[in-house]
């Protein structure tokens, strides 16, 4: 069984960054494609960023294309994602998720395991 603990979130300024880590047991990360999610109150849970389990492959949300960045660090078995020049439209409850297929997806549906999700808020 795999499971996901996220951490790394907070409150912050506009303009600040925030790195946030999902830790996997249960399972190699190099094993799994992975996603993280945000979900705002009131909003649908929406996809942010993905990376498959072939090296290489990500895709990212228009919204937050050239400020987040999601990476994996094999040693710690830890998908990262690091949100630079944050913004109050990027506060919700962020979400890291695995799914055993070769490829990550937008849908959160697809996905097989998730973690509990940590709070990130931006404002001033």
């Amino acid at each position: 069984q795999v499971q996901l603990v996220e951490s790394g979130g907070g409150s912050v300024q506009p303009g600040d960054s925030l790195r946030l880590s999902c830790l996997a047991s249960g399972r190699r990360i190099n094993t799994l494609s992975w996603g993280w999610f945000r979900q705002a109150p009131g909003k649908e849970r929406e996809f942010v960023v993905g990376i498959s389990r072939s090296p290489g492959r990500s895709g990212i949300a228009d919204s937050v294309k050239g400020r987040f960045t999601i990476s994996r660090d094999n040693a710690k078995n830890t998908v990262d994602l690091q949100m630079n020049n944050l913004k109050p439209e990027d506060t919700a409850q962020y979400y890291c998720a695995a799914r055993t297929g070769g490829d990550y997806m937008p849908a959160p549906k697809m996905y097989d395991y998730w973690g509990q999700g940590t709070q990130v808020t931006v404002s001033s």
